[in-house]
């Protein structure tokens, strides 16, 4: 998985700390350029999901690149409309097919929608069990969510994506996950774009000679989360990866703590 670093779930994968986001990317040559430029510039990880309508291109995407299909972690979500048990299972087997791939890496239940959970969880317990998925977790999943969810869970979650920046610094979710062995993956981590003329960051940034985006996943990352910020900008996505040279402070990242707002950036 190059040098970049990984984080070990609770089953002992290992997941990069660091992708590719594709939401909102559109169908076709949008997702397949951004994808094949990720992991052209050292990404081995890219998350899609069936919503996204681009795991088709995702799956070309890849498959173009040259990369071989065990060194990239590929990550899908399961919809509201599949919840159940049997369609939990063939929605999984129609990701599949649209990626082109044998197995995925992680695969997550998207939203805590739709009723069925149970029922649905345990066929991603099944669908682990059959070796079609390495890792499976949940998606903008809340405390009260989870601890539902383990009293019937066999096997626990090993991730939870959820939005996740110094505005919308989870503190509580954050915790409760790390005692639990629960990774947390930050989407939106560069909070949209809509923060970054925030004072406070500008002075970090200048202060390190980085960019707010920089800082932004900087701070995700020394919090222990995995990010997976979007972008189809060539430079932008390489400027992501880009994190790895330096390293925020504990007065730093207690200021940018001290930005949260409690609330999603819309």
């Amino acid at each position: 998985m190059n040098n970049l670093p990984f984080i070990r779930l609770n089953n002992g994968v290992k997941m990069p700390q660091i992708g590719l986001g594709t939401y909102q990317s559109g169908p076709g040559r949008e997702t397949r350029q951004a994808v094949i430029a990720a992991l052209e510039a050292g990404y081995r990880l890219v998350d899609t999901a069936s919503m996204y309508g681009n795991e088709t291109d995702v799956g070309a995407a890849i498959r173009e690149s040259g990369v071989p299909r065990e060194q990239v972690f590929v990550t899908s979500k399961l919809w509201n409309d599949d919840h159940g048990y049997e369609r939990a299972l063939r929605a999984c087997r129609e990701t599949l097919r649209r990626l082109g791939v044998s197995y995925l890496d992680l695969y997550l239940i998207h939203w805590p929608d739709g009723g069925l959970l149970e029922e649905t969880w345990s066929a991603l317990e099944r669908l682990q069990a059959e070796g079609l998925v390495r890792a499976i977790g949940v998606s903008n999943y809340t405390i009260s969510h989870l601890e539902e969810m383990l009293d019937y869970a066999q096997v626990p979650p090993a991730v939870n994506q959820v939005e996740f920046h110094p505005f919308m610094y989870r503190r509580g979710l954050l915790q409760w996950s790390s005692e639990r062995n629960i990774a947390l993956e930050a989407y939106r981590p560069l909070a949209r774009a809509r923060k970054m003329h925030e004072p406070t960051l500008v002075d970090v940034a200048r202060d390190h000679d980085k960019t707010v985006a920089q800082v932004l996943l900087r701070w995700s990352l020394q919090h222990g989360a995995i990010v997976i910020p979007k972008s189809v900008h060539v430079e932008r996505i390489r400027e992501n990866l880009d994190v790895f040279d330096f390293a925020l402070s504990e007065a730093e990242m207690d200021r940018l703590d001290g930005l949260d707002e409690v609330s999603r950036i819309t």
